[in-house]
């Protein structure tokens, strides 16, 4: 695989992540009640507490471990930006592109 098509697919995967990432935190605030809840066994939206702790929890470090890989195939274009930053210099020789 080369390293465009490696970018599409963490960035992709990554855009999937968050929006899981998201929904789960989204619902947990503002659906499921804090605490314990007494008595029987509670579904919210169809799955237990338990579950949409351990999806969101998963999807989040998924989504870290992507976000690491995402820095790695922009490891030139991070560095190249942050010497023209340092340096103050406003004629960047960064590409966008990186077909490596």
């Amino acid at each position: 695989m080369n390293r465009t098509k490696a970018n599409y697919l963490t960035d992709i995967v990554l855009t999937l992540l968050f929006i899981v990432v998201t929904i789960t935190g989204l619902v947990m605030y503002l659906v499921i009640p804090e605490g314990v809840p007494h008595g029987r066994f509670q579904e919210y939206l169809g799955l237990s507490k338990a579950s949409w702790i351990l999806i969101h929890n998963r999807s989040a470090v998924l989504m870290t471990v992507l976000v690491g890989v995402h820095l790695i195939l922009h490891k030139k274009w991070i560095v190249c930006i942050t010497k023209d930053v340092v340096s103050r210099n406003n004629c960047s020789k960064c590409e966008t592109t990186e077909e490596e």
